[in-house]
C-alpha cells in the first residue's frame, strides 16, 4: 500500500520558520517529480512548490516564490519543504504527491492525511 505520511507543521508566528517533511512508504518515488500542495478552511487545494525527479530542477508559486525551497533525498525517500517569512495567509493543511513534470494539480490519489501549518500575526 502507497503511502506518503506529511510531518513538521505547527503554531509559529510571522515571519518565522518551519520545515515540512513527506515520507513515502510502499513504492519509491525517486523516478518521479514531487510537489507540496496546499489547503486552507474554505478554500480549493492549491500548488506550492514541484520537484523533478533528483531534485535539481523547481517550480513555485508565485505566493511563495523567494521564501519557500522545496527538496529531496531519494535515499530516503523523503521530500522537504523549507518555509520561510512564513505570513498568516500560509495558514493551511499541507500536502505532497507525485505529480507529472510541469502541472500545478495532481492526478495522483496518493494524498496523504497533511500536516496542519499554522501562522499567527
Amino acid at each position: 500500500q502507497v503511502q506518503l505520511a506529511e510531518s513538521g507543521g505547527g503554531l509559529v508566528q510571522a515571519g518565522g520558520s518551519l520545515r515540512l517533511s513527506c515520507a513515502a512508504s510502499g513504492r519509491t518515488f525517486r523516478d518521479d517529480p514531487m510537489a507540496w500542495f496546499r489547503q486552507a478552511p474554505g478554500k480549493d487545494r492549491e500548488f506550492v512548490a514541484a520537484a523533478s525527479w533528483s531534485g535539481s530542477s523547481t517550480y513555485y508559486a508565485d505566493s511563495v516564490q523567494g521564501r519557500f525551497i522545496i527538496s529531496r533525498d531519494n535515499a530516503e525517500n523523503m521530500v522537504y519543504l523549507q518555509m520561510n517569512s512564513l505570513k498568516p495567509e500560509d495558514s493551511a493543511v499541507y500536502y505532497c504527491n507525485k505529480v507529472d513534470w510541469g502541472y500545478r494539480w495532481s492526478k495522483y490519489n496518493y494524498w496523504g492525511r497533511g500536516t496542519q501549518v499554522t501562522v499567527s500575526p
